[in-house]
């Protein structure tokens, strides 16, 4: 095997690539099936899905070697994504069309007297993830090895992923997602790379060599990270990128005097205690327990990523720190993983030997931050005293880089105190914090928004100071989608349709959609009528979807009103179902003017702790057994709850949404990615004109999007004298909209149950000003009735939305953040 001249390391082996027909693909499917899992055909599907994901992950392997190798090269720059969240859904589907061999594929199972969809039903949603941020994470890795762009994704390896989610009498009832509990195929173990993970223990000065004070962090409790690899393919590029999650262990260390002395309890406590970390996704943190959990997931995912970034630079036979930052570049995604900023100065200055100041110069160049959230509850801070318990040596170093950048702050305002306070990583009071937003701020050259308006509210409101201090570190990232998941693999009669017409260049390049514009406004007949006929075959795999889940028959000739994402109070999906109660109350009182036959779904999970969210998802399942079961409304309105919505869920959602509800209060939303989803899908929006809704809005022009309710400025201005009692008095519908609900109309077995959500919104203190955009929401779901009814103007408008989607790809999202931050160069492998 010849030698590397520069390094000295071993050349790997060149691998040849598999054979992609389908009598090779059968052929492998047999051996893993047969030799490897010891079954025989006829066996049952669990077993076919992990015979046929051995069997491609092989297919996978060559260019996966390649392009870690192309990588590793001397000289590349690499970027590493952090995130407590990889939302990845189900994989198999997704490698396929990237290789290119669905046919082929398909074609082998039928030798099997199986279909390739009944084979892929059986594959888990991967539980790597709550919801957007995740989902976003996914994207992004995908449209990187899309983009050939050397990015590493670092996650944690959760046990139990988002919980499931079933309905009982309405209410949400959390369970257990095992989803590891078959095994993962496409994941391989890497236990050579494990890292070392410490917590506790206490800071010991000590002086090197060269005279110099040292600290080193004495007496932890230890943790391994072990890392496993999944695959992320690009779009048929031979490009194979890698997203690393570290699943939790103790270490070999056991106390055996204990053991021994019958103390079987404190002996494997340990052990116990390490495999918590990445036992459950996002422990509640209402509690001290789940927040002490919550903030070693965090560390934990800083810590060993870091380490294994450092193996990886100093193994290609790096060793001058001062490049370190030329090379590698570190995205942190949201606040959680931002201990980061602490973990490599503590890397760089205790382990490596550098000075604060040189460490410090190399932090900010490589460190990145992206925030994703306008809500200052939900930016991450920590209690001294926690943090101090668990992290203390990092504590040490978070005062240090405090002081020092208030210096700088008091430099530029001399004597502005209060201007110290507000800027200060620690927050004073009562109870100290760590500020863990701002810390990634003062510790990174770049913070980004992820919609334009977001990024602007972050520049004039939360982290105002900060941009008068450092107006170059911010800029803006409009997060967008993969269009590979989202319409060309999740929407294929779409997809087969519009490269009849444009080709299928626009899978890779979705800014080509714009050619379609023209079959849009051209009223081409048949084109019109295939679009249509496309989303009716779309409409009818949803309506079963929700006829097995929820048990309610959808009519796919009415018009489908969807909204499903996280509960959340701000994300109005009680807006929604006041209006659903509106056109029930319309029903019963023969209002049926402008009428037309609507589907309403509403999908999405609560936090365990959210009482109201939950609230509001038992008020949706109660409206629903009301309207779905009156005789008087004889199908013309039909309202849905799905289940444990999930990734899976949405590729079936998404391409037969007719309208996408994006409702949520002006200001609150940074950017959304569900809204991009459907737009590419051919839905017309509803919204209010917040995060990224207001780039979609002008891609499309606004005669194409419904736009309603108060606009963010308007919002903060109400906030100082906010009277909701003005709005139902003044509005007879309102009205009697909340007086059927107080009424126990949809409750009468469970009287004052809704209370708390009428109480909520008819309070001055309403943060989300729901009855405020009442009104404006009404008038804007007629002007959806009345365009509904022009068959032929809706369907320029569904064309026109997907003509004007190119921007919301996330490459176009990957390449700014690539030119404006990164500076990677595309790996050829």
């Amino acid at each position: 095997m010849p030698r590397n001249p520069r390094t000295g390391a071993y050349q790997p082996f060149k691998l040849k690539p598999l054979p992609n027909d389908a009598h090779a693909i059968g052929s492998d499917f047999q051996r893993y099936l047969s030799y490897y899992l010891g079954r025989f055909q006829g066996c049952s599907p669990p077993y076919t899905y992990e015979a046929l994901a051995y069997t491609l992950r092989d297919r996978l392997m060559v260019d996966w070697r390649n392009t870690w190798n192309a990588q590793l090269e001397p000289g590349n720059r690499r970027a590493y994504y952090m995130s407590l969240e990889f939302l990845i859904g189900r994989a198999m589907g997704n490698h396929l069309l990237n290789l290119g061999i669905k046919n082929e594929t398909d074609q082998a199972m039928l030798e099997f007297s199986q279909t390739l969809e009944e084979v892929m039903e059986q594959e888990p949603d991967a539980g790597l993830g709550n919801g957007g941020l995740g989902r976003l994470a996914a994207c992004f890795m995908d449209s990187c090895a899309s983009l050939k762009l050397p990015v590493m994704g670092y996650g944690i390896r959760y046990e139990y992923g988002m919980f499931r989610q079933h309905i009982d009498n309405g209410y949400q009832v959390e369970e257990p997602d095992h989803w590891l509990r078959e095994g993962n195929p496409w994941e391989i173990e890497r236990v050579e790379y494990s890292q070392r993970v410490h917590f506790g223990g206490r800071s010991e000065a000590y002086h090197d060599a060269l005279g110099n004070t040292r600290i080193r962090w004495v007496d932890t409790q230890d943790v391994l990270a072990i890392p496993f690899d999944m695959p992320i393919s690009g779009y048929r590029n031979q490009t194979v990128n890698t997203l690393r999650l570290w699943k939790a262990a103790a270490t070999d260390e056991f106390n055996l005097n204990e053991f021994n002395a019958g103390s079987y309890i404190e002996a494997v406590r340990a052990k116990n205690e390490a495999e918590h970390i990445s036992m459950v996704l996002y422990p509640n943190d209402s509690s001290e327990n789940g927040k002490e959990l919550r903030l070693r997931q965090q560390y934990f995912l800083a810590s060993a990523s870091l380490h294994d970034a450092v193996r990886i630079w100093e193994r290609n036979g790096e060793n001058d720190y001062r490049k370190f930052a030329d090379e590698n570049v570190f995205q942190m995604n949201d606040t959680h993983p931002t201990i980061a900023v602490a973990e490599l100065m503590r890397i760089l200055i205790d382990e490596k030997g550098m000075m604060w100041d040189a460490a410090w110069v190399i932090t900010q160049r490589c460190m990145a931050y992206t925030n994703h959230t306008l809500l200052p509850e939900a930016l991450e801070k920590w209690p001294l005293g926690l943090f101090e318990r668990l992290l203390p040596r990092l504590l040490e170093i978070i005062y240090e880089i405090n002081a020092r950048f208030l210096r700088q702050v008091s430099l530029k305002w001399p004597g502005d105190i209060e201007r110290q306070k507000r800027m200060s990583i620690i927050e004073e009071g009562e109870q100290r914090y760590v500020r863990m937003a701002w810390l990634a701020i003062v510790g990174s050259f770049s913070v980004n928004g992820v919609a334009a308006l977001h990024s602007q509210l972050l520049r004039d409101g939360l982290f105002h100071d900060f941009y008068q201090l450092w107006p170059e570190k911010f800029n803006n990232k409009t997060n967008g989608v993969t269009p590979r998941r989202w319409v060309a693999h999740a929407n294929p009669g779409m997809t087969a349709l519009i490269s009849t017409k444009i080709g299928d260049g626009w899978i890779g390049d979705l800014s080509q959609l714009a050619q379609l514009k023209p079959y849009a406004e051209g009223g081409q007949t048949d084109f019109y009528a295939d679009w249509r006929a496309v989303k009716l075959a779309n409409k009818q795999r949803l309506a079963a979807l929700v006829k097995a889940d929820c048990g309610v028959d959808f009519n796919p000739a009415a018009l489908f009103d969807v909204q499903v994402k996280r509960i959340h109070e701000y994300k109005r999906q009680l807006l929604n179902i006041l209006h659903v109660i509106h056109l029930y109350l319309r029903i019963k009182n023969g209002r049926m003017d402008n009428w037309v036959d609507r589907c309403v779904l509403i999908g999405g999970k609560a936090a365990p702790g959210y009482a109201m969210a939950k609230r509001i998802i038992k008020l949706a399942n109660s409206v629903a057994a009301v309207v779905n079961n009156d005789p008087d409304v004889a199908g013309r309105l039909k309202l849905a709850f799905l289940p444990n919505y999930r990734v899976s869920s949405m590729e079936i959602i998404a391409p037969a949404t007719d309208v996408s509800e994006q409702i949520s209060t002006a200001g609150k939303e940074a950017s959304g990615t569900g809204n991009m989803k459907f737009m590419m899908n051919g839905a017309v929006t509803i919204g209010t004109y917040d995060g990224a809704n207001i780039e979609i809005m002008d891609a499309v022009g606004e005669e194409n999007f419904f736009l309603f309710g108060l606009r963010t400025a308007e919002v903060d201005k109400l906030h100082k004298h906010y009277q909701p009692w003005q709005y139902v008095e003044q509005d007879s519908d309102l009205r009697e909209v909340l007086e059927l609900i107080r009424s126990g109309h949809f409750n009468p077995c469970e009287p004052y149950i809704f209370d708390m959500i009428t109480d909520a919104i008819q309070s001055p203190h309403d943060p989300w000003m729901t009855l405020a955009d009442f009104r404006a929401y009404v008038d804007a779901q007629d002007r959806v009735a009345t365009a509904w009814q022009d068959t032929d103007g809706w369907t320029r408008m569904s064309i026109l939305n997907t003509a004007s989607s190119g921007f919301f790809s996330t490459d176009r999202t990957m390449l700014e953040y690539n030119r404006e931050i990164w500076k990677l160069k595309p790996i050829s492998s």
